[in-house]
């Protein structure tokens, strides 16, 4: 088989597995350039789509987390991944809910910031007041209404809470919206556009991707995920499509190796 054949054969096979729509530049110039790379760059984004716990939509949206989580904004595969979406039957809502879930990602700076300068404070000695102080009514309103919000509470909010509670409750408001908006017109009834279960996956899409790890965050949104109904293989299928951003060294590489490296014609 010659090489032109080679890559015709790889391309038919990549519309095949993953849609002619998720084929940009990044993935021309890999096919240009290292079919050999190509073919196992496809092979491992393939597999998600061959056993597809998640319906394609949800395997869409997920992918459109860890591309435009802050960590990452990978902008080929933010239109990639909305296109693909769109095709599969999700709604604007849908698509912009994802964009409001991984907007929080922002505030792992307080969670792990604000335990860290609570433990100097300690060290320090003589904060024992601003550190210990019990939670005032405004302070427990706002813990009550995170619960009733977000459907769980965890230690790791207690010190932010107790040190700021105007930023608390600001990030309560930005977090909460698309666990409290009213999508539909039903009410109490539609809170938001996706399920809790998917919003619960979502976070732990960027908090499992390697461009932020966030430990504490995705062990607890993998309990709040199985609370709502989801299954281990769901699961480890948002694993395997955040891992997918390493073929984003690649998609970014080739196209200005291929610029930089071929030679001018004459």
């Amino acid at each position: 088989m010659s090489s032109d054949e080679q890559k015709s054969q790889l391309r038919e096979q990549f519309t095949a597995q993953l849609g002619s729509k998720a084929f940009h530049s990044g993935w021309e110039s890999l096919l240009k350039l290292n079919p050999t790379f190509f073919s196992a760059s496809l092979g491992l984004a393939s597999v998600p789509r061959q056993k597809s716990h998640l319906s394609r939509k949800n395997q869409a949206l997920i992918s459109l987390a860890v591309d435009s989580a802050a960590t990452h904004l990978y902008t080929p595969g933010i239109h990639a991944h909305v296109a693909a979406a769109r095709d599969e039957g999700a709604s604007r809502d849908e698509i912009l809910e994802i964009i409001e879930l991984s907007s929080t990602l922002g505030i792992h700076a307080c969670n792990i910031g604000v335990p860290l300068l609570v433990e100097v404070l300690r060290e320090e000695g003589g904060y024992e007041e601003e550190i210990t102080a019990p939670f005032n009514e405004t302070q427990e309103r706002l813990k009550d209404e995170f619960t009733k919000k977000r459907g769980y509470w965890h230690t790791f909010w207690e010190d932010f809470l107790r040190l700021d509670p105007e930023f608390f409750g600001a990030y309560l408001e930005f977090s909460g919206v698309p666990w409290s908006k009213d999508v539909g017109g039903n009410g109490e009834d539609n809170r938001g556009a996706l399920e809790p279960k998917m919003k619960e996956l979502v976070y732990c899409a960027f908090d499992c991707a390697a461009t932020h790890l966030y430990v504490p965050g995705l062990k607890l949104h993998m309990k709040n995920a199985l609370g709502y109904g989801a299954t281990p293989q769901e699961i480890v299928e948002v694993l395997e499509i955040a891992t997918l951003l390493s073929l984003h060294t690649v998609h970014v590489a080739l196209p200005i190796i291929d610029e930089l490296t071929t030679e001018p014609s004459k």
